[in-house]
């Protein structure tokens, strides 16, 4: 892996966010289709298997913009170049879910059949009990999720810039972001913040708040990472990544 670097303490999230805000403002409406497009087709394909190739093309987009380039719709699809290693970057977060949502239904289950008498009667305790253990393990998977989502936070953005593999790029982004742990958690308490604002908008505020949100965490990456390899942006040929 290539020697590369990382500040500390060199970010506050509120000012990432509101840099964010005016690096997009110019192209937001753009933006916001390119966003809402992508976060469509990564829901559409099954699995998440496309969501870490689209949360690239998002990057990639972001990176030509502080190029000087105007967003450009074709450049979302040019995730596709790192479908591999943001595949393994992505299945990072994706197999704690679904262990995470087979151990609570499994528990529910457990609990509902501990409830339930020899003629199949369901206890009016059991409610209770199920939604507390619902609510316990609700927590639980939250807080696990989003420690997860804290250390993978650079993790595209690094793909793109660097042509990382994904194990490369968890590995700088997950020790980036426990050198400045307080910043990516006031990162991800923002993003909670901004999607709490956007459900109040009748729910579809929160695609409104979508580029934001990446723009946020593009500046934050940009102010850990500020030495990047700037000559080299263009997707690697997939060849690259045949014998990951």
């Amino acid at each position: 892996m290539q020697n590369i670097e990382f500040t500390v303490g060199q970010f506050k999230a509120t000012e990432c966010f509101r840099e964010g805000w005016e690096f997009i403002k110019p192209h937001y409406w753009m933006m916001f289709a390119i966003t809402l497009v992508g976060m469509l087709i990564a829901s559409i394909i099954p699995f998440g298997i496309a969501l870490g190739a689209l949360n690239c093309g998002l990057y990639y987009v972001l990176f030509q913009m502080r190029d000087g380039k105007a967003p450009d719709f074709s450049d979302l699809f040019k995730g596709i170049n790192y479908f591999v290693p943001s595949l393994i970057a992505t299945m990072i977060l994706i197999i704690p879910i679904v262990i995470s949502t087979i151990v609570m239904w499994v528990s529910m289950v457990g609990v509902m059949f501990s409830m339930t008498d020899s003629r199949g009667r369901i206890d009016e305790s059991a409610i209770f009990a199920l939604y507390g253990t619902m609510l316990v393990e609700g927590l639980i998977v939250a807080i696990v999720l989003s420690c997860i989502h804290a250390f993978i936070i650079f993790t595209y953005p690094l793909i793109v810039e660097y042509n990382l593999s994904g194990i490369e790029s968890f590995k700088l982004s997950a020790k980036a972001a426990w050198a400045n742990l307080g910043g990516v958690i006031s990162l991800i308490l923002c993003q909670f913040g901004l999607a709490f604002v956007g459900y109040l908008l009748c729910g579809f505020g929160l695609y409104l708040t979508l580029p934001i949100m990446w723009a946020g965490v593009f500046v934050a990456y940009q102010k850990v990472f500020p030495h990047g390899n700037r000559a080299n942006l263009d997707p690697p040929p997939p060849s690259i990544y045949q014998n990951l």
